[in-house]
């Protein structure tokens, strides 16, 4: 029977669950509903009233999060800066996912060669410290959003490559796909109709598990002024530009760091969540 103690550490558990969900059901509202929330244009000058006070710091109701160095309306910039690192992620998330899988299914299928080939751009990649590759490559070809995403796309992708391959290997062994080999399927009909299916769900708690990797390494890099370049804002492009006024105005730097911590602790803690109830062999 398990104890009072357990109880109520899976009683505090379900409820950080629940409060993990609805903080990213609002990151997402606030990411689709941006322009309607933010109630100035995001990059609109007011010097008049430059690091204005936030609500309970002595501001006003004309900017409740308060205002930066130029003027600008903190309350929409973070609503916009939510929005653009929120689709940076997800874009690189993706672009990682699909080429780890897309690798890792060639890998489990071709064996031989090809595969000793993948698996020494799998080691290459997770021997290699991407942050200085990052801002080598920024540093010299300079920034666009594009190669931003795509270069951010590239960090993690050998972690779904490594699980895909183990995956597809094992599921190449079960009799179901063996029957429909015997009856003749293609191999693209094997994998997308039979294999991938059945390997999605632990494929999405990975993606669940790297999506705060990426957040946090956008973050840094536009802390660093190698990502996202004015006039668009991200949450890193934001702590950057705060860190200058930390002890005159730490609204300006403390909102959008509480935003990326809370995301990526949410996300972390729906992911653990999602593995566990996923994988069975951690019951």
């Amino acid at each position: 029977m398990p104890s009072s103690r357990t109880h109520r550490l899976w009683w505090w558990r379900d409820r950080a669950i629940g409060i993990a969900v609805a903080w990213l059901g609002l990151m997402l509202l606030v990411a689709i509903f941006a322009d309607r929330l933010a109630p100035y244009d995001y990059a609109a000058l007011d010097l008049h009233h430059r690091l204005a006070a936030p609500l309970g710091l002595g501001g006003t109701i004309a900017h409740p999060f308060g205002s930066d160095e130029l003027g600008r309306d903190v309350l929409s910039r973070l609503a916009i800066s939510i929005r653009i690192s929120l689709l940076i992620a997800f874009g690189a998330t993706l672009i990682g996912a699909v080429l780890g899988i897309t690798l890792g299914i060639l890998a489990a299928h071709f064996r031989g060669w090809v595969e000793q080939i993948i698996l020494g751009c799998i080691d290459f990649q997770a021997s290699m410290p991407f942050l200085v590759l990052a801002l080598a490559v920024l540093a010299f070809f300079g920034n666009s959003l594009l190669l931003f995403v795509g270069l951010i796309g590239l960090h993690g992708w050998e972690r779904y490559a490594r699980v895909t391959r183990a995956l597809a290997m094992s599921a190449n062994e079960h009799a179901y796909v063996i029957a429909v080999r015997q009856l003749g399927a293609r191999p693209w009909r094997v994998y997308l109709r039979h294999i991938m299916p059945n390997i999605a769900s632990t494929l999405i708690v990975t993606m669940t598990l790297a999506f705060p990797d990426i957040i946090l390494l956008e973050s840094g890099l536009s802390f660093l002024g190698l990502g996202v370049q004015p006039p668009l804002t991200s949450l890193g492009n934001m702590v950057g530009y705060g860190r200058d006024y930390l002890t005159r105005a730490p609204w300006i730097l403390v909102l959008p760091s509480l935003v990326i911590s809370l995301t990526t602790l949410s996300i972390s803690l729906v992911g653990d969540w999602l593995r566990d109830r996923i994988d069975k062999t951690l019951s």
